[in-house]
């Protein structure tokens, strides 16, 4: 079982800033931004190749982007980000979008 799935089961503790029967958002913990969140599915999904139902990632840019006008970030802007695979940085197999804000952004992020 993957650590983000151990978190869904509260298995793990985390900082958790929305629950709902489909996703959970919680604090990264290791924050880029002063806001930086973590949105995943409850359901596993390796990754973006994964997918079996798009309207999961529908449903997840809807909560971001609630969870984004709850932070004040609307005004300013923030960047949702997913990695898909090792080389592209997904560092666990469990799909997920951050969700950062709060700072300028630069691109390439850094």
């Amino acid at each position: 079982m993957c650590i983000f799935c151990k978190i869904v089961n509260k298995e793990i503790p985390a900082s958790i800033v929305y629950e709902d029967e489909k996703v959970l958002v919680f604090k990264d913990i290791n924050p880029q931004a002063p806001v930086h969140m973590l949105a995943i599915p409850k359901e596993h999904v390796s990754g973006i190749a994964e997918i079996k139902d798009a309207s999961i990632v529908g449903y997840l840019f809807e909560i971001m982007n609630k969870l984004a006008r709850e932070k004040g970030l609307t005004g300013s802007g923030y960047r949702i980000v997913v990695n898909n695979g090792r080389d592209a940085g997904q560092a666990v197999d469990h799909l997920h979008f951050h969700l950062l804000g709060g700072r300028p952004m630069q691109w390439p992020p850094g």
